[in-house]
């Protein structure tokens, strides 16, 4: 299994995940031309990618899917609270594919687990993406306000995690946003702080985990180097020796090998105590 976020923050985010010949985009929050170029750099082409999974309805995960997906014949798979919230960038041409949280779905070598997660939009969800020939899994979960038990439960055990670390609660709270923004931004459905993630990440950490990306980081109240260094604090208690990335809005990260990673970075033994 390799993936790349594409790019993640307020501007747009999304992710590729590929097994074999399986290109499965998760969101498409960039205009089907970025979208494009971004693929072009990890070199997959637009046609490649076999389908766009939408986690939810906000601009910045959906932007592009439909444009994208009348292009190229793409389908788009939602739940249907997220189709009936996203009918204004579809026109009836798009192949549509419904799924629900709790019922894993297959997109051709990988299965994806969709589950509830806590955010404010009509039918929120987040992923864990696992590769059915090796069982390498990736778990994806941004745009949350607090996690959950589904959460918790849904993302144990995975190779590699896409994490929100939206913002420092120092930085957010010195902005120029409105007290409103601030206090829905810090709310239990709103967006994950720095501290927050690397708690998260803390909880779910196990010998099999090795990359952790930092996704969805605030322009306005937060820098890589806070969250990064937050994240790599947290796991340096606990013996971590595997990568931290932090996902830029303006570029995709590398394309990741897990199987790769996970020789590189050997056997090794986690103090949870």
């Amino acid at each position: 299994m390799r993936f790349s976020v594409l790019g993640s923050g307020s501007r747009g985010n999304a992710t590729l995940i590929a097994s074999g010949r399986t290109q499965l985009l998760v969101d498409a929050g960039f205009s089907a031309r970025e979208l494009t170029k971004r693929l072009a750099v990890i070199g997959v082409e637009p046609a490649e990618v076999s389908a766009i999974l939408v986690t939810h309805e906000h601009g910045d995960h959906t932007r592009g899917a439909g444009v994208f997906a009348r292009a190229h014949g793409t389908p788009l798979m939602m739940t249907e609270g997220t189709l009936g919230a996203c009918a204004k960038l579809l026109r009836g041409s798009e192949e549509v594919r419904t799924y629900r949280a709790g019922f894993p779905v297959e997109v051709e070598d990988l299965e994806v687990e969709p589950f509830i997660t806590v955010h404010d939009a009509v039918d929120p969800v987040a992923v864990a993406v696992r590769e059915t020939a090796t069982g390498l899994r990736l778990g994806i979960a941004t745009d949350m306000g607090r996690p959950t038990l589904q959460v918790m439960h849904a993302l144990r055990g995975c190779d590699a995690l896409v994490v929100e670390s939206n913002h420092d609660e120092s930085m957010l709270w010195a902005t120029g946003y409105p007290a409103s923004v601030k206090a829905r931004i810090a709310s239990s459905h709103g967006h994950l702080s720095n501290d927050a993630a690397a708690r998260l990440v803390l909880e779910l950490l196990s010998p099999k985990l090795t990359v952790v990306v930092l996704a969805h980081l605030s322009e306005e109240s937060n820098t890589p180097g806070l969250a990064k260094g937050a994240m790599e604090r947290a796991l340096a208690t606990k013996g971590f020796t595997g990568m931290v990335e932090v996902a830029r809005p303006d570029r995709p990260t590398p394309l990741l090998d897990l199987a790769v990673l996970r020789e590189q970075t050997g056997p090794r033994q986690l103090s949870f105590f």
